[in-house]
């Protein structure tokens, strides 16, 4: 210690390393902040879901979500928001109610989604490879509805992978949500309840709110 540091008064000098330790924490946590804040916006981003299969509002979450193979499918998906259904086009039809009500709710979910609506695409796997009837069409067509209907994949080997995907956890029959990484991080049942749908409508609303990916859509 030098002639200097003994002309210091020892309170001062404990200040001093006080406020140098309580400096040096401060570093520490905002350090520990920074690398936490990926796993933090994720946390949010999920809304402070339980990520064991929990309920979101009304929704089922993924977790971990479900990798979705571009190679499945010509239409573009990834950098996407994507609302997905699998059925047959030859049992689709105008009365049948449950393949109806499965495409007026993705419909009306995109369309109550107002100005970020052009993030969300509706995307209807075709199963069996039927034609689509026309009156389903004009009703939930690409311009009007934003829906698309896409054939099953030609490779066997594709086809086996997507039907794999497609009934994991039991939920081929559900809505499926694609996020734009894309990877199945969602699912929802078909429903023709206002309540419910006012539920499915919030967590899309969520979703897009937090998460800024696929606005260019």
């Amino acid at each position: 210690m030098s002639d200097k540091d003994l002309l210091i008064p020892a309170s001062q000098t404990d200040s001093a390393i006080n406020a140098r330790t309580r400096r040096g924490r401060i570093q520490m946590l905002l350090l520990l902040l920074a690398c936490a804040s990926p796993v933090i916006a994720s946390y949010l981003a999920y809304y402070v879901f339980k990520l064991d299969g929990g309920k979101t509002n009304f929704g089922t979450l993924v977790y971990p979500a479900q990798e979705f193979n571009p190679a499945w499918f010509v239409l573009p998906v990834q950098g996407k928001w994507t609302l997905l259904i699998a059925r047959p086009a030859g049992e689709c039809q105008i009365k049948d109610e449950k393949c109806i009500e499965a495409l007026f709710l993705m419909r009306q979910t995109r369309v109550a989604m107002g100005r970020e609506s052009k993030r969300v695409q509706l995307l209807w796997v075709n199963t069996d490879g039927k034609p689509v009837d026309p009156e389903v069409l004009k009703a939930y067509d690409q311009t009007a509805a934003g829906l698309q209907v896409v054939p099953m994949p030609a490779d066997p080997k594709l086809r086996a992978d997507f039907e794999g995907w497609l009934n994991q956890e039991g939920a081929g029959q559900q809505i499926q949500l694609i996020d734009p990484s894309p990877a199945k991080m969602m699912y929802f049942p078909v429903t023709n309840s206002p309540k419910e749908f006012s539920a499915m409508k919030k967590d899309l609303e969520k979703l897009l709110k937090l998460n800024h990916k696929g606005e260019s859509l």
